[in-house]
């Protein structure tokens, strides 16, 4: 797989955490508030009292998901930023200390036990775990979902669970950091280089590209975006 520059875009951003078909940009800001930018308007969501916003999820952009790591706290918001749910881990019973949160399948997120090491389904309507994976052994490095698997990348595996929570494979972390996805292909973060996984393969591959260095990746179908400096740069991705 090769990646081709096709342009670049000018932004402020703190961290940029989705770019959608259209264009359409998800990034918090220096001050902490969320914000969606179309080509014609930004709406903002900001919440003061929980501080700094850990990481977003906007893969399903009907139901996006802000976690508050330091408050153990994910809010839920529709396509215009109106909270939907509020969900205190501190308060439920019994106590979760989180440590990640991706999207799933209707009103569910994947969680990530930090004390007990393992993955729950939760589901946040009804207030109820769905599922519980097996603990995992060695300390969790991030977290990706859609409405069919869920990706856990650890120190030490890269594990790959359906929606009913059954582990489907298990491959060696050969020094991963991170991790992102489309629908085809998975994408995984090695120093400054980038690698893909196929869906129903096992072999990662390197991908060919001349980028410099690589603060965030995001993917959306065939196109990889990097972000640094407040440049956003936008690659086509094609298979050889």
């Amino acid at each position: 797989m090769t990646a081709i520059l096709k342009d670049s875009i000018k932004i402020e951003a703190k961290s940029i955490f989705g770019v959608d078909n259209f264009g359409t940009l998800y990034y918090t800001s220096e001050n902490n508030s969320f914000h969606k930018k179309t080509k014609d308007t930004i709406i903002t969501y900001t919440n003061f009292q929980l501080g700094e916003i850990t990481y977003a999820n906007t893969f399903n952009p009907l139901k996006i998901n802000l976690f508050y790591k330091d408050f153990n706290t994910v809010i839920v918001l529709d396509n215009r930023l109106a909270e939907i749910a509020k969900i205190d881990f501190n308060t439920t019973q019994p106590y979760k200390n989180i440590s990640f949160v991706s999207s799933a399948y209707n009103n569910s997120f994947w969680i990530f036990n930090e004390d007990y090491k393992y993955l729950e389904l939760y589901d946040f309507q009804n207030k109820k775990i769905k599922l519980k994976t097996m603990p995992i052994q060695s300390r969790v490095l991030d977290l990706k979902s859609d409405y069919n698997y869920c990706y856990l990348l650890t120190e030490n595996f890269l594990y790959v669970y359906n929606y009913f929570g059954s582990l489907i494979q298990k491959i060696k972390n050969e020094n991963y950091e991170s991790l992102a996805f489309s629908e085809a292909h998975l994408f995984l973060k090695s120093n400054n280089k980038l690698y893909f996984l196929e869906k129903n393969e096992s072999t990662i591959q390197p991908i060919k590209h001349s980028f410099f260095l690589i603060k965030q990746f995001l993917v959306t179908n065939e196109s990889l975006y990097l972000y640094h400096k407040n440049s956003l740069r936008h690659y086509q991705l094609k298979i050889e």
